[in-house]
């Protein structure tokens, strides 16, 4: 409990400080100020939505792992189709979590 209370406080100190840390003076044509006015609660909840899908991308793909280990150690004969069918499992769960990281950093632009 104390780690994950740990790695939230941390995820909130990043989330609250990144906009002060990546500040800009403004320019002589006022571009700056155009682009910072557009920082807000947008960007937040793209980055938010970013961090689900790796964090669900993850989780499958460590799901996917242990039950195919746990399947190729029962029966070893079929462990080349179970490896198989893992790695396709693993390739589709990576293309729809780069389509939503694509739509996530739509939203934020």
């Amino acid at each position: 409990m104390i780690k994950w209370f740990s790695l939230l406080t941390l995820v909130l100190m990043v989330t609250l400080t990144a906009n002060v840390a990546f500040a800009q003076e403004e320019g002589g044509d006022g571009v700056a100020a155009a682009e910072s006015s557009t920082v807000g609660p947008m960007n937040l909840g793209a980055a938010m939505g970013a961090g689900l899908v790796i964090l669900g991308a993850g989780f499958g793909i460590s799901k996917i792992g242990a039950s195919a280990v746990e399947s190729m150690s029962r029966q070893p004969e079929v462990a080349s189709q179970i490896q198989t069918a893992m790695i396709i499992s693993a390739a589709l769960i990576e293309g729809a979590t780069f389509f939503a990281l694509i739509v996530c950093m739509l939203f934020n632009s």
